[in-house]
């Protein structure tokens, strides 16, 4: 008897003691660092996001446009309500995060910022901070994505930390424990992408509305998945169509999408989605340890021998923000009038496009596809790459050229090919690996829709094509001049 009233006393002073002491703790302490990092965020955490799950749950579940679509298929479908509610109610609790601001600004940023600077030289290439304040406080900001690696979830949280707080729109594949708890206390969400279901596509669409409305900055990949190919696919319109559906242009609040470019010297899931877009089959489980075990020991004797450099450059462009609003107006399209968002979709990820960041392994896998069978010394590469760049500049693409040095940058290019045998370096002359061509074409790919985009700009219908031009280099008795990088 002594021993059962001491445990019933033990779960009385922890349920009502020692549980709600410690909630109250945390709870403070999150207090104050939600005040704090406000002062300092450009887009201030809104309410909606620091509300309670619980909360958000009933009232995603309990929506008036979910209860009514319960409500039609019961009819029509002849299913009881109780269990199309039971759905409901377990979409909303799969879909709605639980964001913890002491995870988010202390272990989630310090762990992104270790693993990104690990793995990485990390470079923001351009922000316009200035244009970020001055959107209005009632205004719903969407930052729009392309999708290189599953590495830009991590890299975007760390360079936006000091913005703001990312609510993200990640795919099924990261339901699974302990990555899975951790996405939604970093107030990420799930989205099912190919679902069909009408119930789950109604119950995920009142909550990126909900998010919309109650301010929650977003942070969406319109292409939807990983590019295969390199290339910057067309725009999903799922995800923007819910957002913009029903929005008035008169209202209160605005929509803002504010276009971003990530790019990387090395994707390093790069083989394996050359893979899927060949169709081939996913590699067995043990054969994807044995690489991975092969690459971390690589790794280590590089850094023991002082000769590991990273995977290159990864750089993050912000580009200028789009008013919705102002969008519709200039169009003259008023409330509800916005049926098709495939013009907006075209115009973002235009947006997206022209902001990609300009990499040395792009600039110098592009002219390897522009001519497979070269073999071309270090300094007829870097006289190739610097007209490539004038191109590009001329045509207001910012590219990131590393300590303002268009040598060392083609140099670093160069060595991250040669170090993963995409190139072949024999006597000074460098040549395309035959067997690596796929990848070759892949890193080319990231920046190859910037010239497509000038060719169609520059030369009309019709036209012949311009003569070849011809670059300086060997021939010429010159090295490619020390320039100072495009501001």
């Amino acid at each position: 008897m002594a021993l059962l009233g001491l445990t019933l006393s033990s779960l009385w002073l922890l349920q009502h003691f020692l549980l709600p002491c410690a909630r109250w703790m945390l709870r403070r302490r999150a207090n104050r660092l939600i005040d704090d990092v406000n002062t300092r965020l450009a887009l201030r955490i809104p309410s909606f996001k620091l509300t309670r799950r619980s909360v958000l749950v009933d009232r995603l579940t309990f929506h008036p446009r979910v209860v009514a679509l319960v409500d039609d298929m019961a009819d029509t479908e002849e299913v009881p309500r109780e269990v199309l509610m039971q759905k409901v109610g377990l979409y909303a609790r799969e879909i709605v995060p639980a964001f913890n601001a002491l995870l988010y600004f202390k272990a989630a940023y310090w762990a992104a910022r270790a693993l990104v600077h690990a793995l990485y030289r990390v470079r923001l290439g351009y922000a316009d901070d200035e244009a970020l304040k001055k959107i209005g406080a009632r205004s719903s900001v969407v930052f729009l994505m392309n999708h290189r690696s599953n590495m830009d979830y991590i890299l975007a949280t760390y360079l936006a930390a000091e913005r703001t707080a990312l609510s993200y729109a990640v795919g099924e594949w990261a339901r699974i424990w302990p990555l899975q708890q951790l996405i939604r206390a970093m107030g990420g969400f799930f989205v099912r992408r190919d679902s069909g279901n009408l119930l789950y596509r109604r119950v995920l669409e009142c909550y990126v509305q909900m998010a919309a409305e109650g301010g929650v900055p977003q942070a969406v990949f319109p292409e939807g998945r990983l590019s295969r190919d390199g290339r910057l696919a067309n725009a999903r319109l799922g995800l923007l169509g819910y957002m913009t559906r029903g929005f008035d242009p008169e209202g209160v609040r605005d929509i803002v999408f504010i276009p971003v470019g990530i790019n990387y010297d090395r994707v390093i899931e790069d083989r394996s989605l050359l893979r899927s877009a060949d169709k081939l089959p996913p590699r067995s489980v043990g054969k994807s340890c044995r690489i991975f075990l092969a690459y971390g020991a690589k790794t280590l004797w590089q850094a023991l021998w002082g000769r590991r450099y990273r995977n290159g450059y990864a750089c993050v462009n912000f580009g200028e923000p789009v008013s919705l609003r102002e969008w519709m107006r200039t169009r003259g399209l008023r409330a509800g009038e916005l049926i098709d968002v495939t013009p907006l979709a075209t115009e973002l990820m235009q947006r997206i496009g022209r902001i990609t960041p300009i990499l040395p392994v792009a600039l110098v896998t592009t002219l390897y596809v522009r001519a497979p069978a070269r073999s071309s010394s270090a300094i007829e590469l870097k006289a190739e790459v610097l007209a490539l760049l004038d191109q590009l500049e001329a045509g207001g693409h910012r590219a990131y050229i590393p300590r303002g040095d268009y040598n060392y940058a083609v140099d670093v290019g160069l060595r991250m090919l040669t170090l993963r045998r995409i190139l072949v370096e024999e006597n000074g002359v460098y040549s395309a690996n035959p067997a690596e061509r796929g990848i070759i074409a892949y890193y080319a790919n990231s920046i190859a829709h910037l010239f497509s985009e000038q060719r169609a700009m520059a030369e009309p219908p019709g036209s012949p094509a311009p003569p070849p031009r011809r670059t300086p280099g060997v021939a010429d008795g010159n090295l490619p001049p020390r320039r100072e990088p495009a501001r």
